[in-house]
C-alpha cells in the first residue's frame, strides 16, 4: 500500500473482524473497529464451550495483539444498523475509503412453526450465549425441565446437550435429526464429551428403524454407526445420571403446551430422496408427538435483515462478478466499497479457524480495492463527534484492558479458571464507565 493513509471501518470484533482489522492495520490503513458487545472476541469469546480455557486464552492473546496495533481504534458497546446507534449510511458519510462488515450472523433463524413462542422453546444461540455470560442472554431464566429435544446434529447440538446434562441436570436429551445417521455433522473430537451418555440399546433400535429408508438411497448404515460411535474409545466419563438419544429421519412440525408452557413436540417422519446430486429429506405424512419440557433449535443462523445491506436466503447479497476476488470468492457486497467477511459473508460456516481465514481474505480484497483508488484523506473527527454524541458509555481498547485485568483478578480471588461479569452494567462499572444518575 502506498504512503497515503486509507481510512477503513470494520464492523464486528469477532475472529473475522479482528483478524481482518489486523491485516488492514498491518498494511498501514487507519482502522476504526466498531463492536456491538463491550468485549471483543465474538463467538471466540461467547460461542466456545466454557471448559476450553486453553483454546480461548490462546485466541484472546492473538486478539490483544491485533487490538494493540496503533493504527486501530476500538469502539465497543456501539450497535451499527438501521435500528442501532449508527446506521450504515451514516458510516459511509464519514468518508471511509472502505467498510468491512464482519458482524457475524446476528439474525435468529426460525422455521416459522406453531408454538415457537411457548416458554421452553429456544434458539441455540440464546443458550450458548447464556452459558458463556453474554448480556442480556446471561441474565435470562431458561426453562429446561427434565426432557429436552435439540433440533440439529452438529457441534452446537453436542455442546448444548453437554451443558444440559452436566450443568442443568436434565434426565434425557434427544437430538432430532432431519436426515440419516451417516449425515450427522459433529466432529469426533466434540462427540467424545457426550458419547458416554448415549443409550446404546436405544441407538441400535433406532438404526434398525431407519435402515429401510437409508438403504433405499444406498446410504451405508455402518458409515452412520461408525460416525456416531467413533469417539467411544476416548469418551469422557459419565458424571451425571442422564440419557442421550437420537431420533433420525424426523423434522419438527410444531410445538404445543399448556398455559404458555411447552409440553409436546410434534415431528413428521422423513424419507430420503436424491436431489441435485445430494440427498434431501421429505415428509412421509406420518406424524408423532414427543413429550418434552424444552426444545432448542440448533439449525444455524442468518444475517440481520435490519443491518442496512440487501439480503437473500439468510445472507447478505454478494457481487456475483467481483472485481477483487480472493481464492475465487467474492467478498464484495452490492454496494461499492462495502465488503463482507466471516459469517456476514456465509452464515454458520465453519468455526474460529475458518473465520480467521475468511476475515483475513476479506481484508485482502479490501486492500486490492484501496490500491485502485486515491485515499479520501478523511479524518477521524466526524466519527469522534458521532461517538461523543451517543448518549451511552463507549468502550475503548484501554477500557477493555482494564476490564480484563479486573476479571482476571476476580477469577484468582474465587479460585476459578475464568470469571466473567454477567451484565453490561457490571462490566461498565469495573471499567469506571458506569453512568451516574
Amino acid at each position: 500500500m502506498n504512503e497515503s493513509r486509507y481510512f477503513v471501518a470494520v464492523i464486528g470484533a469477532g475472529p473475522a473482524g479482528l483478524f481482518g482489522a489486523r491485516e488492514l492495520a498491518n498494511q498501514g490503513a487507519h482502522v476504526v473497529l466498531f463492536n456491538r458487545d463491550i468485549k471483543p472476541g465474538g463467538l471466540a469469546e461467547y460461542g466456545i464451550y466454557p471448559e476450553k480455557h486453553t483454546m480461548k486464552e490462546g485466541l484472546r492473546k492473538q486478539f490483544r495483539g491485533a487490538m494493540d496495533n496503533p493504527n486501530l481504534d476500538y469502539y465497543g458497546n456501539v450497535v451499527v444498523g438501521n435500528n442501532g446507534d449508527i446506521t450504515l449510511d451514516e458510516l459511509r458519510s464519514f468518508g471511509f475509503d472502505a467498510i468491512l462488515v464482519s458482524a457475524g450472523a446476528q439474525g435468529t433463524k426460525w422455521l416459522g412453526l406453531p408454538g415457537e413462542n411457548l416458554e421452553g422453546v429456544y434458539h441455540a444461540k440464546e443458550i450458548v450465549y447464556g452459558y458463556n455470560h453474554l448480556p442480556p442472554f446471561s441474565q435470562k431464566n431458561f426453562r429446561f425441565g427434565k426432557r429436552c429435544a435439540i433440533i440439529g446434529a452438529g457441534n452446537v447440538m453436542v455442546d448444548i446437550a453437554r451443558h444440559l446434562i452436566n450443568e442443568q441436570n436434565v434426565e434425557e436429551v434427544t437430538a432430532i435429526v432431519r436426515r440419516g445417521p451417516a449425515e450427522v455433522n459433529f466432529t469426533k473430537e466434540e462427540m467424545k464429551h457426550l458419547i458416554s451418555y448415549l443409550d446404546l440399546d436405544d441407538f441400535e433400535r433406532e438404526l434398525a428403524r431407519v435402515k429401510p429408508a437409508v438403504e433405499t438411497v444406498q446410504q451405508d448404515l455402518e458409515t452412520g454407526r461408525k460416525k456416531v460411535l467413533d469417539s467411544l474409545a476416548k469418551a469422557d466419563p459419565k458424571t451425571a445420571n442422564a440419557k442421550f438419544r437420537f431420533d433420525f429421519l424426523a423434522s419438527p412440525i410444531g410445538m404445543s403446551g399448556e398455559n404458555g408452557l411447552l409440553t409436546k413436540l410434534e415431528v413428521e417422519d422423513n424419507f430420503l430422496v436424491e436431489k441435485n446430486g445430494g440427498l434431501s429429506a421429505e415428509g412421509t405424512g406420518n406424524k408423532r408427538t414427543i413429550d418434552v419440557d424444552t426444545v432448542i433449535f440448533a439449525i444455524g443462523d442468518k444475517v440481520d435483515g435490519s443491518f442496512g445491506l440487501p439480503t437473500e436466503r439468510n445472507e447478505f447479497i454478494k457481487n456475483k462478478e467481483p472485481r477483487f476476488p480472493v481464492d475465487d470468492i467474492s467478498y464484495e457486497s452490492t454496494i461499492d466499497g462495502i465488503f463482507v467477511g466471516g459469517w456476514s459473508r456465509k452464515a454458520s460456516e465453519g468455526l474460529v479457524g475458518y473465520a480467521r481465514k475468511d476475515g483475513t481474505n476479506a481484508a485482502k480484497a479490501v486492500l486490492q480495492y484501496l490500491e485502485s483508488k486515491q485515499p479520501t484523506n478523511a479524518s477521524n473527527e466526524a466519527v469522534t463527534a458521532k461517538i461523543k454524541s451517543l448518549n451511552k458509555p463507549i468502550v475503548t481498547k484501554e477500557d477493555v484492558r482494564r476490564l480484563e485485568a479486573v476479571e482476571t483478578e476476580e477469577a484468582t480471588k474465587r479460585g476459578l479458571e475464568e470469571f466473567k461479569f454477567d451484565s453490561n452494567e457490571e462490566m461498565l462499572q469495573a471499567m469506571g464507565l458506569a453512568e451516574t444518575a
